[in-house]
């Protein structure tokens, strides 16, 4: 049986690609980690009915749905794309909740670096992982962040991804000062957003 024996294929895939990147970030048992987290997306993803193919059918119901229809528009006032609702959505419920806990694992992780290591507050740690990290959730959210720095929608997460490695690949100094100048990584990627570049 092994130790892979309680995953299905997808989940075996999740397992692989997450030891691999905690592995290269350092992180102590990164294999341990993964199936950690792993298990707790697996257990959040059976209280969720989504089925499959959710974003093909969430774009579908918008056409004769005017409640679906008004929170997608606000979604893409917030520079969400079909693209990006057929992407987020049509992911597995485990995968998609894998990588919001992956996310919430890296920004507590330099939370608390920046608490034990750098001697900074709770504020002010609060204050770097913002800075460092795109947010994401609720963009009417504005319970910790304003204007720019509120929230990103989830469905922009693929985009941002392959925005930030590109910009950490081509020109790493000058994409660093640019976060530097940003009151937040969110107000900074809202920018890129506006002028199209992600």
């Amino acid at each position: 049986m092994g130790l892979f024996s309680k995953y299905n294929e997808k989940e075996k895939e999740l397992l692989d690609l997450y030891t691999q990147e905690f592995q290269r970030a350092g992180i102590p048992e990164p294999s341990k980690m993964a199936e950690d987290l792993l298990d707790e997306a697996k257990k959040e993803a059976r209280k969720i009915t989504f089925p499959p193919n959710s974003g093909d059918k969430i774009l579908e119901k918008e056409k004769r749905d005017e409640n679906t229809h008004k929170i997608l528009e606000k979604k893409r006032r917030e520079g969400v794309r079909d693209e990006d609702i057929r992407w987020w959505w049509n992911l597995d419920n485990v995968e998609r909740i894998m990588m919001l806990k992956v996310d919430e694992f890296h920004r507590l992780a330099l939370h608390v670096k920046c608490r034990q290591s750098d001697g900074l507050s709770v504020e002010q740690a609060a204050e770097q992982v913002r800075k460092h990290h795109p947010i994401f959730g609720n963009p009417e959210d504005t319970t910790h962040a304003q204007g720019d720095d509120r929230p990103l929608s989830e469905e922009l997460k693929d985009r941002i991804n392959i925005y930030v490695k590109k910009r950490f690949t081509s020109d790493p100094e000058k994409f660093k000062e640019e976060i530097e100048q940003s009151s937040t990584f969110n107000a900074l990627l809202r920018k890129g957003i506006r002028a199209g570049d992600i």
